[in-house]
């Protein structure tokens, strides 16, 4: 028989433990069939990082002329992206790339469209720099932040400081992390057991994206991506050079990183210049086997696709939009 004593070093370790994971995952509402995702140690969340963090996701504090902030491009309702084949940045300054969405960004293993970033905190630093974007200086933001006591309060209770450019970008990350989106009525059908949830067009979708078509080489796995940086044979030669951009290798010209679909119903235009309108089209695009080019991914092949097959996986394409997630964070 146990002793009592036994038993209550027991409780105390089980204790502990759950109250260990309470800290770590206690903020993010982690949906079923969904991993929890790596948190660094050095900015672990709290309700004070995260509310800091939203503001300024949401000030236009952060740019030269304080017109755009991070959601001017990366909107709740259209699942943290804009609509737009490309944003503009402050003073309508093209910005090259198309706008990708926050959908589950804190999954990510590296960051920006063509993956050259390492991690959340450091992303944070490009719009704020990019010339065309925000046009501005961190150690400039700070200036502006440390002038307002809002702000310094609010970076005492989140870190004990005044504010700094790292906690400026802990901050924004730790509010990125909470955007989990995991409740779409294809997860309803697959992890939560509603049979009822998806319709007969859009189960024979899934069977055509799981199976026949095997879409998931690329886009697997519960955020169905798998995180790659390829080339998907968009064009013949390309303008923007992707990731050759950083690694000056030429095999990776033209290589950007495979997106999430979740939500992918809502975040077009699509590709990475947001050269395809609608979903349809993009079907059309990998159904041809896109354009030649020496870097196109093997997996690019031409297949055939009926038009009823077409719409059955369109159907299924739009099951993945998840009406919650955007509604939690109008």
């Amino acid at each position: 028989m146990l002793s009592n004593k036994y038993i209550f070093i027991c409780l105390i370790l089980v204790f502990f433990s759950l109250s260990f994971k309470n800290d770590k995952e206690s903020y993010l509402t982690i949906p079923k069939g969904f991993p929890t995702p790596l948190i660094p140690d050095d900015n672990t969340l709290s309700e004070d990082r995260i509310k800091l963090g939203k503001k300024l996701f949401f000030d236009k504090i952060l740019s030269r002329d304080s017109s755009i902030s991070c959601a001017s491009c990366h909107q709740p309702k259209y699942a943290f992206s804009d609509g737009l084949i490309t944003p503009k940045g402050i003073k309508e300054r093209d910005v090259l790339r198309n706008t990708p969405t926050l959908t589950n960004i804190g999954y990510n293993e590296s960051f920006l469209r063509d993956g050259v970033n390492p991690s959340l905190e450091a992303q944070v630093l490009v719009p704020i720099h990019e010339k065309n974007e925000f046009d501005f200086h961190i150690l400039l933001v700070v200036e502006r932040l440390k002038k307002r006591s809002d702000y310094n309060d609010l970076f005492q209770k989140a870190y004990n400081s005044i504010p700094t450019p790292n906690f400026v970008t802990k901050a924004i990350a730790c509010y990125e992390r909470t955007l989990i989106s995991g409740n779409s009525r294809f997860d309803q059908y697959y992890y939560q057991n509603s049979t009822s949830s998806l319709s007969k067009s859009e189960l024979r979708g899934m069977d055509l994206f799981f199976n026949k078509l095997n879409c998931i080489q690329c886009h697997s796995g519960f955020n169905f991506s798998n995180g790659e940086v390829v080339n998907n044979g968009l064009y013949e030669e390309y303008k923007d050079i992707g990731k050759m951009r950083v690694s000056l290798s030429e095999k990776d010209n033209g290589c950007f990183k495979v997106p999430t679909l979740r939500n992918i119903a809502i975040t077009g235009p699509y590709m990475h210049d947001g050269s395809i309108n609608t979903l349809e089209e993009v079907i059309d695009h990998y159904s041809k086997g896109g354009n030649a080019n020496k870097n196109r991914h093997e997996f690019i092949k031409p297949f055939d696709i009926t038009e009823k097959e077409k719409n059955d996986l369109v159907s299924f394409l739009k099951s993945l939009t998840d009406s919650s997630f955007i509604e939690d964070y109008l």
